[in-house]
């Protein structure tokens, strides 16, 4: 059975994994509209290769680590203090944010 087709005003939820990089949730929290930031990444992937299946294109270990993260662009990472591999940033879909829902649309 295929899964259900998104449509333009449809809800996305998104679940960050338990071991996610801190470098990524640092990513997340410092956008102040988290859905505009993804679209633009989106955007960035469409023109460069179309629309595409990236689970086909990319390796399932992409060996991303704060060791890779301080590499990025010539900018060192500084791990934010409250940090620890345990971090997890996870989102129930009880718990989803009313902001968050509105920077959706």
């Amino acid at each position: 059975m295929m899964k259900k087709q998104k449509k333009p005003g449809d809800n996305i939820s998104l679940k960050t994994k338990k071991n996610e990089a801190p470098a990524i949730i640092d990513w997340i929290n410092s956008q102040t509209n988290l859905m505009d930031s993804i679209r633009f990444l989106v955007e960035n992937e469409i023109k460069a290769n179309g629309v595409r299946n990236l689970q086909q294109h990319v390796p399932a270990d992409r060996g991303f680590s704060n060791e890779v993260a301080a590499g990025l662009h010539g900018h060192g990472y500084q791990e934010d203090p409250k940090h620890s591999p345990e971090y997890e940033d996870v989102i129930d879909e009880e718990e989803i944010d009313e902001d968050d829902i509105e920077s959706w649309t």
